[in-house]
């Protein structure tokens, strides 16, 4: 087996286990073909192996960030020698600056994009789902988050299949935490930052006299994501419950990107409405005046799912084209009655120490009305963005890739 401690560094902070040697190099001015021991073979071009080597003249060793300008190379990076070294590394000679140049085969192999599936695919599959009568969210026992070390083992095993909920399902519940005011900034930021709004780094979620939102009140609130006011509505939100001793209240969760599936299979006329048209979303309080138009559903490149953006109560005026304007709330309508079939729906109360977290930007949640004399809710909610989790679970990968090296 290869020792490790000769192989070059790559142009990252990451680790690359070896999955299998390089055994054959061909190459021609323009690129290097590389054989593997497990039968594979690998195409490079050369200005990509210029571009992405780790020597300091490509990287900043200290920040891993490229420095090179590919444009101030004496000519185009032909290849004049490729072979494998001692160490398993593929070493390679630029000829224009007369420079050798190795890469690490675990890196190597990562990032063999000859044979590569789909670069942007999620990092954790993702599982529509339903909901119905005795439906409860992905739900795990946290009570001792807060008493391990920051991105430790023990917070790992937490964290881990949170995230693998929230990325795969868009929805994690976890059990036992503090109840605290204020120990949810604590806890969110066991994953990353936390996105400040004109509602706060935290918000209160209870009745409250003169409100400046309808979650403020003992009211049923629809299904709805939060702020689509906003150009990049939030990714992701945290529901921390502190206090529940009242009667009602139930909490109320969709999939949205499941009823959206729903309604492309039932009324493929009414989910490209709603792909098209844009809506506007106003949030137009006494001190702020947020307002964005956007379509309802949005999709990727390759036509998949990637927002919903559904709040009736957060909606302004349409202003629309006028021959599209009773196609838009045809559509809406039909849109709106899925939204109240039972089984897409999951139902739940909250006890103290529960905190729910939830892809903003897929998930729909809702609240039944409570009676605010019966007892007291307090909730404690935050937001942060989808980039922090992904970031997150791209760490605990790493961690575990770092552990997998130290026991070879």
């Amino acid at each position: 087996m290869n020792s490790f401690s000769s192989l070059p560094l790559t142009p990252d902070y990451d680790s690359w286990p070896i999955e299998a040697d390089i055994v054959s190099v061909d190459h021609d001015a323009r690129g290097v073909t590389l054989g593997w021991s497990d039968g594979r073979k690998s195409r490079y071009h050369g200005i990509w192996l210029r571009e992405n080597a780790a020597d300091e003249s490509t990287v900043n060793p200290a920040t891993r960030e490229r420095i090179l300008d590919l444009s101030r190379l004496p000519g185009w990076p032909e290849i004049a020698a490729a072979e494998i070294d001692d160490a398993g590394a593929l070493c390679v000679a630029f000829a224009a600056e007369d420079r050798h140049l190795r890469f690490h085969p675990g890196w190597l192999r990562a990032h063999d994009y000859d044979n590569a599936g789909d670069p942007e695919a999620p990092l954790v599959p993702v599982r529509l789902w339903h909901g119905g009568p005795g439906a409860d969210p992905d739900s795990l026992e946290a009570s001792g988050l807060l008493d391990t070390e920051p991105a430790g083992d023990a917070e790992e095993a937490i964290l881990a299949p949170a995230l693998e909920s929230v990325l795969g399902k868009g929805l994690v519940r976890l059990h036992g935490l503090p109840t605290e005011p204020g120990s949810l900034e604590a806890i969110a930021r066991r994953i990353g930052p936390v996105r400040p709004t004109n509602f706060g780094l935290l918000f209160d979620v209870k009745a409250k006299p003169d409100p400046d939102s309808n979650a403020y009140t003992s009211i049923a609130l629809p299904p709805h994501t939060d702020l689509p006011t906003r150009e990049y509505h939030p990714g992701l939100q945290m529901l921390h419950c502190l206090e529940n001793s009242v009667a009602g209240g139930e909490a109320v969760m969709l999939d949205g990107f499941a009823v959206a599936e729903a309604l492309r299979q039932r009324a493929p006329a009414a989910f490209a409405t709603l792909t098209r048209v844009h809506w506007c979303y106003a949030n137009t309080a006494r001190i702020t005046d947020y307002v964005w138009y956007s379509p309802m559903i949005r999709l990727d490149a390759r036509g998949e799912l990637l927002e919903v953006r559904i709040a009736d109560f957060l909606r302004g005026p349409l202003q629309a084209p006028f021959e599209e304007v009773e196609p838009a709330y045809e559509a809406l309508m039909t849109l709106q009655a899925m939204l109240r079939e039972p089984h897409f729906a999951i139902r739940f109360t909250y006890a103290p120490g529960d905190l729910v977290i939830f892809d903003n930007r897929r998930l729909l949640h809702a609240r039944d009305a409570f009676e605010g004399s019966s007892g007291h809710r307090w909730l404690q909610g935050c937001y942060m963005e989808r980039d922090e989790i992904r970031s997150r679970y791209r760490m605990i990968q790493r961690a575990r890739r770092q552990r997998s090296h130290c026991h070879r």
